[in-house]
């Protein structure tokens, strides 16, 4: 069973590889030409099966029977800002780069009051195959500062520090990243269901 994500972003690919390493996985424009995808869900389950769905039907009918569509859907939920940006958090400052929606965000804590505020990631995992659909689960509790820290990590990592740490996620290593992150748990509970449909494949 071959796993194709429907995402371009380069950053989840790499994080999403690095967890999944049991299984054969492929970005979305290794097998198909890049297309736009309308994310037009209210919740991040929505817009997970969204994008996995268009991927899937994208495929030709060899490929359905050779893929399992995975895609991923997360963002930042902020207290003090009424769980904004949520899933607008990759367009959040409407200009489409990560220091833009970092930017945007502690704009509008400041504009509160507020130098940080409790926040927590969440994740939805969606999967897509000719077995049928299925989604997941992850969060990441902690707060979000005013002030960028660290280097490594993508998104709003910089300002995000998870609860029990003194550190922002962009100054943790990746493994450090990757065994508490929203993506890591909801990739660990897509495991159970990956390998049991894994079986009806080799089956096939």
């Amino acid at each position: 069973m071959k796993i194709l994500l429907a995402t371009s972003n380069k950053h989840k690919v790499l994080e999403i590889k690095e967890l999944l390493k049991e299984f054969e996985v492929y970005a979305f424009d290794e097998i198909l030409k890049p297309f736009e995808i309308e994310e037009y869900g209210t919740s991040f389950k929505q817009n997970a099966l969204i994008k996995a769905r268009a991927v899937f039907d994208a495929l030709n009918e060899r490929q359905k029977n050779e893929f399992f569509v995975l895609s991923d859907d997360s963002g930042i939920c902020v207290d003090i800002l009424g769980g904004k940006p949520g899933i607008y958090s990759a367009r959040f400052s409407g200009k489409g780069d990560d220091k833009s929606n970092r930017d945007e965000l502690v704009k509008q804590m400041k504009e509160k009051g507020y130098k940080e505020s409790k926040a927590h990631y969440m994740a939805a995992i969606a999967m897509v195959a000719f077995a049928g659909e299925f989604s997941v689960h992850g969060s990441m509790h902690g707060r979000v500062i005013d002030e960028e820290r660290g280097e490594n990590g993508f998104g709003y990592d910089s300002l995000f520090i998870p609860k029990g740490f003194d550190k922002t996620l962009a100054e943790l290593s990746n493994d450090e990243k990757n065994q508490i992150s929203h993506r890591f748990k909801a990739l660990q509970n897509a495991k159970f269901i990956l390998k049991n449909i894994k079986k009806v494949y080799n089956e096939k």
